[in-house]
């Protein structure tokens, strides 16, 4: 339940990013809005690991380098909100990416990328997922 609770938060928070990122870039560009973004972004985990005091952080060299570079994919999702959100407006953008992260993870967990267990997709995986790609053709009429 928890999990899923965090799930929905995220979703409600990565739309109102991309509406408010969009509303900065009209004012200042996409790449300034992306670093103010980026920047508040840090300020406020790093806030939140002073405050709880959390020293965990510093295991960070067991981390597979390739995997460090993980934040930087933010820079990219910010921009790619942006531009899409000015073009196809927040449901289309929001609908598209939702399906891109699901083809995506679909992929990840029936080949068990990452060091992850392969997850066996069965007909109703595949029928979801062609309900939700349906769907998104149908709004962006």
């Amino acid at each position: 339940m928890k999990g899923s609770l965090f799930a929905l938060l995220g979703g409600v928070f990565i739309t109102l990013q991309g509406v408010a990122n969009t509303s900065i870039s009209q004012d200042v560009g996409v790449w300034q809005a992306t670093t103010v973004t980026q920047l508040t972004g840090f300020l406020l985990a790093l806030l939140i690991l002073i405050c709880l005091r959390d020293k965990s952080w510093r295991n960070v060299k067991q981390v597979k380098p390739l995997y460090l570079i993980g934040g930087t994919f933010g820079a990219i999702v910010v921009v790619s909100n942006i531009t899409a959100i000015q073009k196809i407006g927040v449901t289309v953008t929001i609908s598209a990416l939702l399906i891109a992260q699901l083809l995506l993870t679909f992929v990840i967990d029936s080949k068990g990328w990452f060091g992850l267990v392969k997850q066996k997709m069965k007909l109703p995986q595949f029928i979801g997922m062609g309900m939700m790609i349906a769907g998104v053709v149908m709004l962006t009429f």
